[in-house]
């Protein structure tokens, strides 16, 4: 038995006429004699509409009741799917994610799926059935409903995929697959072929809004490649796999960046062991995630500035808590909402010295100020100021030869 696991986006049943069409892929897999397990997302939109109303019954409305009302929404998208399919002759049918059943651990909102009952969606596969799974969700030992995460319909596919040994595993969404940057802010950007689980990874969690950081993680630890492509347009993807699958001559894959990040300053903190931890714990307990750090020691060594980077959407909270941490003094708190982070992703510079040369000099070609810089293995980011990060991103793409 060949089994494919399908995984249709928001975008992609976003309408009536787009679920038809996502119904006639899957037939034309029927077709090629694949078994097909098919997860949905809930239609664009629909699951914003419904964290609306729960925030309109209450302020602090329940993590459990949350995660009942928001998992509504994938069931529309695949009752809809699978009758359009029996409409087209194919056997098909519904799951939610208690009937197959998908177990999870973990907090409402945030679980993450630890088993799958194979028996039930096995014996429907067998039969030549196509099940239409409900994507980003499962049910806990209490029998509960829960979530795993915004995004969290991919993670749904790549663990069916890992559970029944799938042959592939297909993400379709509104673009044609894994870009060297955003297409929307560089005309030039170029669609990769082939990207390292690391790379990808590095690219989610840098601003890349394909695929969730978690679903990469998932794919990654369990070996399931994953190819990423349009349900609208008959072209090939982007297939995300292991670096030993692949062979590239580039020193980078990718080019990241980010819109909604501020820039926090500490001026004049007293320096002495774990004042840093004295800062970054409350922030840590109020689910404040700190990401840039940098430090600056005064000349006699008794004071620091420490600057740090956090969403926008926390900096209202962040000034608070600072503000009222009787455990750190400081002569000045300085805030700065109009900065952007870019990074430069590409397992090609483990093995290539001069990258770091290259990026900052192509940035200072355009007169751009880096104000704060961090590293990893793979990837490089700066933060710049915001109205400088289209020019940014064309230096850097121009430099490293990605249009190419």
């Amino acid at each position: 038995m060949k089994i494919v696991v399908l995984k249709f986006g928001g975008t992609s049943v976003g309408t009536i006429e787009r679920i038809k069409k996502v119904s006639e892929i899957v037939k034309n897999y029927v077709k090629k004699r694949y078994s097909v397990i098919v997860v949905c997302s809930a239609m664009s939109g629909s699951t914003n509409e419904l964290i609306k109303k729960s925030k309109e019954i209450s302020n602090n409305f329940s993590d459990a009741e949350y995660d009942v009302l928001v998992s509504s929404g994938e069931q529309v998208s695949c009752s809809l799917i699978a009758g359009r399919l029996v409409h087209l002759g194919v056997k098909s049918r519904s799951w939610t994610a208690w009937q197959v059943p998908i177990f999870t651990e973990n907090k409402h909102k945030f679980s993450r799926i630890n088993q799958i009952n194979k028996s039930n969606l096995w014996n429907y596969l067998k039969s030549g059935g196509v099940p239409i799974v409900t994507g980003f969700q499962g049910v806990n030992r209490n029998e509960r409903i829960t979530t795993i995460g915004r995004g969290g319909s991919d993670s749904t596919a790549i663990m069916l995929a890992k559970f029944f040994k799938a042959d592939k595993c297909i993400i379709f969404t509104d673009v044609e697959g894994i870009f060297t940057t955003d297409p929307n802010k560089l005309k030039s950007a170029k669609k990769i072929k082939v990207i390292s689980y690391e790379e990808m990874l590095e690219m989610a969690s840098l601003g890349a809004k394909v695929m969730q950081p978690e679903s990469i993680q998932d794919a990654r630890l369990n070996k399931i490649n994953i190819e990423v492509k349009s349900s609208f347009k008959k072209k090939s993807g982007t297939l995300i796999t292991k670096r030993k699958n692949i062979i590239n001559n580039k020193i980078i894959t990718g080019i990241s960046s980010t819109q909604s990040d501020a820039k926090v300053t500490l001026v004049g903190v007293k320096d002495k062991p774990g004042i840093a931890a004295s800062i970054f714990k409350p922030l840590s307990k109020n689910s404040i995630n700190v990401d840039m750090v940098v430090q600056n020691i005064s000349a006699n060594g008794r004071e620091t500035d420490l600057t740090f980077t956090i969403k926008n959407e926390d900096l209202n909270k962040t000034k608070k808590i600072v503000n009222e941490n009787k455990d750190i003094n400081f002569k000045k708190l300085i805030f700065d909402r109009n900065v952007s982070k870019i990074s430069i992703i590409g397992v090609g510079m483990v093995t290539t010295p001069g990258v770091t040369f290259r990026m900052f000099q192509a940035l200072a070609n355009q007169k751009i100020n880096i104000q704060v810089i961090s590293t990893s293995e793979i990837k490089i980011s700066v933060l710049v100021d915001k109205k400088n990060i289209k020019k940014a991103i064309s230096a850097l793409h121009k430099e490293f030869k990605l249009d190419r």
